[in-house]
């Protein structure tokens, strides 16, 4: 697991209704366990805490080791400046406490002539993982007054040692981390210590994920990400421009190919039309969607493509020379389905219903939750893509993990929210997202939509209707 998953499991977790202030009691918790556990009691104990999160953990280790050992809690900068909810609730907690000794340190002049002889255990929970560079004072005179005592003093970090990966950082004897080592972590000892996570948060998506899949890099038209949508045919128009619509909330340009025939159909400013002679796509029309496609980020391929030979042929031609990642959805997953091998090679989200899966693959996705997510992961496997099964819960795997998404309602069986999907995670694509990361945020935007859509209409509404909620999807992932 990454320092990124910590940031997602614990939004995703107050999304499920286990509170900060829950993760940050069972953390602090935690590290005084393993110190008693480790070190025995009776000791004399300072913890030195920052004003941020990872201080926070240190404020409730102080608050527990208090019960049976001598505490003296060193705060490492002004109070006022301690930043959120639950950190503020265990300094105002600790302030109360009459055996807790408190020293506020503002400065690096207060902290230099500090002597820590007299102590057995010293706590470090200065700085916490997202910290960049080298300590600013006077977090710096900290460690380095707490690096004094190595060997002296049995010293222990919170999650990490404050300074940690660059020179200036914490001598720690250990550290104590939280429900899982860290694939960064590296040349310090780690015990981890559960704080509470459920083990949905392996596989549920979330807003968390949300969170990290939306962020946008570039300042200028065109820096956060170019799409190309293709589809349309003679029966279809609707499908293709759903897809496009949805895209456009995320992304700054959106292409939409389409046969003429359907492309008249179209009037929206938003979205640059690029259409192609005669009623349905073929195999004459790959060399120019290939051109628009080596302008953009990403390509969503299927919406509304029809099922005509000519048009399966268009497909798996253009499959077999774009390089883009791309979204293979609809009517072109049953072109395919004749010859997986044009998938090889490529970067790919495929997004299936159970009908489509059958179709490309010959096994039904049946059975609970953990069944049809192993049948997944082994079909990814096999095609070295993602594959996005939907369904009241979708799931979605690379190959070597399974996410699922349970946003969404029965309202969402109405036609065309499949073409929204669609496009909302070749949006997440050509914003730069891995396959797992945009089809996973794809369906819990889209899911999210549909519920946002469903509070005002119930489950009488159209796939235009979510694809209008997208912008206020996006808004709520944000501010949560």
């Amino acid at each position: 697991m990454r320092i990124e998953d910590v940031y997602i499991w614990d939004i995703n977790a107050k999304w499920l209704g286990i509170l900060p202030h829950q993760l940050m009691e069972n953390a602090g918790a935690g590290v005084a366990r393993t110190i008693e556990e480790r070190f025995g009691r009776g000791l004399k104990i300072a913890v030195f805490s920052g004003t941020g999160n990872n201080g926070g953990d240190g404020f409730v280790a102080a608050r527990y080791l208090s019960f049976e050992n001598e505490v003296t809690l060193f705060l490492v900068g002004d109070e006022a400046k301690i930043r959120s909810e639950e950190a503020r609730h265990n300094w105002e907690t600790l302030r109360k406490l009459d055996f807790v000794r408190i020293k506020v340190l503002k400065d690096s002049s207060q902290i230099r002539p500090l002597d820590l002889s007299g102590f057995n255990v010293v706590v470090d929970a200065l700085l916490g993982a997202g910290t960049k560079g080298e300590p600013r004072e006077p977090i710096r005179s900290a460690i380095e007054k707490i690096n004094e005592y190595a060997r002296k003093a049995k010293i222990v970090s919170v999650d990490l040692p404050s300074g940690y990966p660059s020179g200036v950082r914490v001598d720690c004897d250990f550290a104590v981390t939280f429900q899982w080592d860290k694939e960064e972590y590296q040349d310090f000892e780690r015990v981890i210590a559960k704080i509470g996570y459920p083990r949905e948060l392996y596989h549920l998506v979330g807003p968390g994920d949300a969170k990290f899949a939306l962020r946008k890099k570039g300042e200028h038209k065109g820096q956060n990400g170019k799409l190309l949508v293709v589809g349309g045919s003679e029966d279809y128009f609707g499908a293709p421009y759903l897809a496009a619509k949805a895209a456009s909330y995320l992304v700054d340009l959106v292409y939409l190919a389409m046969p003429e025939y359907s492309a008249r159909r179209i009037n929206d400013p938003n979205l640059i039309l690029r259409p192609f002679e005669g009623r349905n796509f073929t195999k004459e029309d790959v060399e120019d969607v290939l051109a628009i496609a080596d302008g953009v980020n990403a390509v969503v391929i299927g919406p509304g493509i029809g099922e005509k030979t000519k048009t399966k042929e268009f497909v798996l031609e253009f499959l077999r020379w774009c390089e883009k990642p791309l979204v293979i959805d609809a009517d072109a997953l049953k072109a395919i389905a004749e010859d997986l091998d044009v998938l090889k090679g490529r970067k790919f989200v495929l997004t299936p219903h159970a009908g489509e899966f059958r179709v490309l693959f010959g096994d039904n996705p049946e059975g609970s939750l953990e069944e049809r997510a192993k049948l997944v992961v082994e079909k990814a496997k096999t095609i070295g893509g993602t594959i996005l099964l939907k369904g009241a819960y979708d799931i979605i795997s690379d190959g070597k993990v399974w996410k699922y998404n349970k946003t969404g309602n029965r309202g969402m069986t109405t036609g065309g929210t499949g073409d929204v999907l669609a496009g909302l995670v070749g949006a997440l694509l050509a914003l730069g997202n891995s396959p797992l990361r945009a089809a996973s945020v794809g369906a819990f935007l889209n899911g999210l939509a549909g519920d946002m859509v469903t509070e005002e209409m119930e489950e009488n509404f159209t796939a235009f209707d979510v694809a209008k909620k997208i912008p206020y999807a996006v808004k709520w992932v944000l501010e949560f």
